[in-house]
């Protein structure tokens, strides 16, 4: 099976070992990991700030980039940019449809939506496995993105490959499906409540006793890191990809 890695602006600029963590993965589950470098923004801090059809220029450099039928998956270890690709791209789409700009931009987009998966969703829904020979020797407490959870409905899947490594001790997190308070431009919008929320995240991470509070989005991580540093805790911030990636031979610190 070949992929392409869609590693999205947030991780390339700012987390490129979650990159490198989801090749280090998927080739050791045969993948054949490809990256196209091409890439860019996929439009979502457009489209969600109001600025749709200046997203839609972004959208179809999407398709262009991605749409070769060589690939068998796009996979993105970004639930928000996984959500834009699937649930609003289609919905550009209508909306070009619907304003009397015709229908081409929806069949662009049509062949790259159904082919585009999360990174957990991957690997259990498509490749059908949930251990995947990690080894992480830490107490981890997850938090489920808000794109993850509400677009995509991710559900059990990372928590199901999360219990599948060894090592790992994994405990509930008070509030799990109450938002970091990120929310990409809601954080500088509401800067107050933004701070609020990232606060009592942390607190109830901190509740846990975990050592790690792990996500399936960095641009979440981002946010509730940075409120761990102000808070100075003990907890630390990782992808999830980042521990399935660790084995015994090449454990992750």
């Amino acid at each position: 099976m070949r992929v392409a890695l869609f590693l999205t602006c947030v991780n390339d600029t700012l987390y490129p070992d979650t990159g490198r963590a989801v090749v280090k993965l998927l080739t050791r589950l045969g993948v054949d990991v490809d990256f196209p470098t091409g890439q860019t923004c996929c439009g979502q801090a457009h489209y969600n700030t109001g600025y749709r059809h200046q997203a839609e220029p972004l959208a179809r450099q999407f398709s262009d980039v991605f749409g070769s039928d060589a690939y068998d998956a796009i996979v993105t270890p970004s639930g928000s940019c996984g959500a834009m690709v699937r649930e609003l791209y289609p919905r550009m789409g209508e909306r070009a449809r619907a304003e009397g700009r015709g229908d081409a931009l929806a069949r662009r987009l049509a062949p790259v939506v159904p082919k585009t998966y999360e990174l957990t969703e991957f690997l259990v829904d498509v490749l059908g496995v949930t251990d995947v020979g990690a080894y992480y020797p830490h107490k981890v407490t997850y938090h489920p993105t808000c794109h993850g959870l509400r677009s995509l409905g991710l559900g059990e899947r990372p928590v199901r490959l999360l219990r599948a490594v060894k090592g790992l001790e994994l405990v509930e997190l008070p509030g799990a499906e109450e938002c970091c308070g990120f929310g990409g431009t809601f954080a500088v919008k509401n800067p107050d409540v933004s701070a609020a929320m990232g606060a009592d995240k942390v607190r109830h991470a901190e509740s846990t006793g975990a050592e790690v509070l792990c996500a399936a989005d960095n641009s979440c991580l981002m946010h509730i890191g940075g409120t761990m540093a102000r808070l100075r805790t003990a907890v630390r911030p990782v992808h999830i990809a980042e521990i399935l990636a660790s084995t015994e031979e090449e454990p992750l610190s």
